[in-house]
């Protein structure tokens, strides 16, 4: 019956009903024009804003770690299966789709962002801790939400999502170097342990040292490949835009599943609207010390994630010749385009890179639901091992498990988290709208850009001694 309840919920948010994705859009397009195409106004200042984060104080991560911490959780599997899953359901012309997904969804991820900072609080360590559990229940008064969200968190990030993640590592080691699936789990927890019993703060030095190493590495092999293969870029690039509107022969029976596949695989890579970054957002002392500059640097780490690299696995597998079969297919594909231009290296490639994503992605899941302790009066010793134990024994289970009931589990997990936060930042549109006015009227007028209490109203009250 559980399985069945499970198997419901899952078809009517992600099956033929298709209610995330209509949410979703809708979330998108709403703070879009509420925000007066921000992503695009604020495309330029972003990156600005992003090359003087790297600083911090005593309470918080920086901007830059907090973006990191992000990318650590966005930058998964789903970069590298996720596209080539889309393409070979919905033909070149899904990626299109994945870019426009993405561009909504930069307003999205800019709106949660400015609320998981603006009502962020001090756990017991004097460290930064929120999300939207904590601007649920102090923006909105709605406990019994907060709680209902905190739950499926845990259910999601702080079990199920590093479970999976650590079956794709051992999957993938196992698969190309033939390392048993039991030493992979037990060097994963290992590792992982390692890092997140250093808190917030060792897990964002972790995020901000391998996650830039990391893109950079991928970038680049995008680009070497690009170079190699340059003549065929422009027709690339023309049969991507002609095949999202079926203007192509290929293409002409494919347009909804062009549609659907390019926006549902950016919906899962970039997680915006999910309620998952915020928690990273929350964790920063921005510079300027205003909660709308974590916006535009968390609406950056949607641009990365998805513009960039999700571009980068698209032009590896499409330039390969291989994907667009019309059946489901993931990793697979990402490897035989990288044997194509790369030979056997390739699948090593692929297989070290499936690694270091997944594994960035199963710390960082850490990160989000350890968040939420504070939520429950947890965040002390025995909070903190009781939920590191099961989280190091899931992620332990997961590399030696079949995961079918789990991923079940886990989609269930994040439509209702979307749902929740999404319901939750429309409410709190006012408040969105009246920080970024004034961030805006400051930035105008040459004014100090820091916020404190009074400087706008809000809906409900931040914490104490938080902007004060």
């Amino acid at each position: 019956m559980f399985e069945q309840i499970i198997a419901f919920i899952n078809q009517l948010l992600w099956g033929d009903g298709q209610l995330l994705i209509y949410i979703l859009l809708f979330a998108g397009a709403w703070f879009t024009f509420k925000l007066r195409a921000i992503q695009l106004s604020g495309f330029k200042h972003m990156f600005s804003l992003a090359r003087h984060s790297t600083s911090a104080d005593s309470n918080g991560i920086s901007s830059f770690q907090a973006l990191c911490t992000g990318l650590s959780a966005r930058v998964g599997t789903g970069n590298l299966a996720g596209v080539a899953m889309a393409i070979s359901l919905g033909g070149s012309g899904a990626v299109f789709w994945m870019w426009v997904i993405a561009l909504l969804g930069m307003a999205t991820g800019f709106a949660e962002s400015v609320l998981g900072q603006l009502y962020k609080v001090k756990d017991n360590r004097k460290e930064f801790r929120g999300g939207p559990a904590y601007y649920i229940r102090a923006g909105l008064g709605k406990t019994w939400l907060a709680v209902l969200f905190s739950l499926c968190l845990f259910l999601g990030y702080g079990a199920s999502f590093s479970a999976m993640q650590a079956n794709t590592i051992a999957e993938a080691l196992n698969n190309t170097f033939a390392v048993p699936t039991y030493l992979s789990g037990a060097v994963i927890a290992v590792i992982a342990g390692m890092i997140v019993l250093g808190g917030l703060k060792r897990i964002a030095r972790f995020a901000e040292l391998i996650v830039p190493w990391m893109g950079a590495t991928f970038i680049l092999t995008a680009l070497i490949i690009s170079a190699v293969n340059i003549t065929q870029l422009p027709g690339l690039i023309s049969d991507i835009v002609l095949s999202a509107f079926g203007l192509t022969e290929a293409s002409a029976g494919a347009l909804g599943a062009a549609i659907k596949s390019g926006i549902q695989r950016g919906m899962y890579s970039n997680e915006a609207g999910a309620g998952s970054v915020p928690h990273a957002a929350a964790g920063a002392a921005p510079n300027p010390n205003h909660p709308v500059v974590q916006g535009y640097i968390q609406m950056l780490g949607v641009f990365v994630d998805t513009i960039v690299l999700c571009s980068c696995t698209a032009v590896i597998v499409l330039l390969a010749g291989v994907g667009g079969s019309g059946e489901m297919a993931g990793i697979s594909v990402t490897q035989q385009a990288m044997a194509v231009h790369f030979g056997e290296f390739g699948d090593d490639f692929i297989a070290v890179a499936i690694t270091l994503f997944a594994f960035t992605s199963v710390v960082a899941n850490y990160a989000y639901a350890e968040s939420n302790l504070h939520f429950f009066k947890l965040d002390n010793k025995v909070g903190r091992l009781s939920y590191t134990c099961m989280y190091l024994a899931m992620v332990m289970w997961g590399a030696n498990a079949s995961l079918q009931q789990v991923w079940n589990l886990a989609d269930m997990s994040l439509g209702l988290m979307t749902l929740v936060n999404v319901y939750a930042i429309v409410l709190l549109t006012p408040t969105i709208i009246s920080l970024t006015h004034d961030y805006l009227n400051k930035k105008q007028q040459g004014e100090n850009l820091s916020f404190r209490t009074g400087d706008v109203v809000i809906q409900g009250e931040t914490a104490p001694d938080i902007w004060d």
